[in-house]
């Protein structure tokens, strides 16, 4: 992970944590409390998988140009070596 998801990931922790201690001290019955935390712990989770996939689709970018310019390498050098064959054939 870069230092940009780093960051994200510590802001959207620390956001969590802020949002569970604030309704964890608001004055409010314990079932608002409780579906509070939940909403915000799905909201979390939520943000979590959002950057997963974001995370997911850098690497399967990165994935294919790496296997793009593979393939465009081991063409030129099938190509050299063809041409090497046939000139001492």
């Amino acid at each position: 992970m870069n230092d940009n998801g780093k960051i994200v990931t510590a802001l959207l922790a620390g956001l969590a944590a802020g949002a569970v201690l604030g309704i964890l001290f608001a004055p409010e019955k314990g079932s608002e409390t409780r579906e509070k935390i939940n909403e915000s712990l799905a909201d979390l989770g939520d943000a979590i998988k959002e950057r997963a996939e974001e995370q997911f689709d850098q690497l399967n970018d990165f994935k294919e140009k790496i296997v793009a310019t593979l393939k465009s390498k081991l063409g030129k050098a099938e190509g050299f070596i063809d041409e090497e064959i046939e000139e001492h054939a």
